[in-house]
């Protein structure tokens, strides 16, 4: 394995004040690797940092990522990033049938996971180093689409064919998505509400894994795209085998 290291490396990881993101600072921390947690809410940045003991190598930076004057600045005042990630996804409100949609909440997911990631490329790709990634979240949606997700679907898809020709256009950089399948998170409030539970519970039954994804497995899946230098223009499927049934 081609492995690029982890202890040292200066990573940013937009939308890591919870779930996945989360779990995936905890993970860099623990090998060494100096970690900014970015996110809009501070509040919730104060959260992770208790969360995460205050190690004395995380910093938090409070980042709206669908605005432009944001990231160019967040990046103009780095000195060093060696990797980015971006976890983030504003869904609240963008599952519902198509009758009941509001134009306002897909236009929320759109701008976070796609010109939100977009704009992290292009501010965020002249900091890093030849051997320098950026690695961003899909789903299986744009697999496996349901009713009420119409547009979580098609913007997963959408992100995906941007880490492609973003693979071409700023190698030798590596640009790579994990695609999560059903993962318990805080996400899980604005899809389900109080159903949250039993509706994955129904799905671990059905998925050949036995079990919904934990925000370890994503992490798990993202440290390996960081690390191995062969990857780009990757995607990962870490979703217990949610496409095959």
């Amino acid at each position: 394995m081609n492995d690029t290291g982890i202890e040292g490396a200066e990573i940013v990881v937009v939308g890591g004040s919870s779930g996945m993101g989360l779990a995936l600072a905890r993970r860099l921390l623990s090998e060494g690797a100096q970690v900014t947690v970015a996110g809009r809410a501070a509040v919730k940045l104060e959260a992770a940092k208790r969360s995460l003991d205050d190690h004395p190598r995380l910093r938090t930076a409070v980042l709206d990522l669908t605005r432009e004057d944001e990231v160019a600045a967040f990046f103009g005042a780095r000195d060093r990033v060696d990797h980015i990630v971006s976890t983030a996804a504003d869904i609240e409100g963008a599952y519902q049938l198509l009758p009941d949609m509001q134009l306002s909440a897909a236009q929320r997911v759109v701008e976070s996971k796609f010109y939100g990631p977009l704009l992290l490329a292009k501010h965020g790709a002249p900091c890093l180093p030849p051997s320098g990634s950026i690695t961003y979240t899909s789903g299986v949606a744009a697999y496996r689409p349901a009713a009420r997700g119409s547009v979580v679907a098609a913007v997963n898809a959408a992100l995906e064919g941007l880490v492609r020709a973003l693979a071409v256009e700023l190698a030798p950089l590596r640009i790579n998505a994990v695609s999560p399948g059903w993962v318990d998170t805080p996400i899980w409030e604005f899809v389900a509400g109080d159903a949250r539970k039993a509706t994955l519970e129904a799905m671990a039954q059905r998925l050949p894994a036995g079990r919904v994804g934990r925000p370890e497995d994503i992490a798990d899946a993202i440290r390996f795209l960081i690390g191995n230098g062969f990857a780009t223009g990757t995607i990962l499927h870490v979703e217990g085998g949610h496409r095959l049934v």
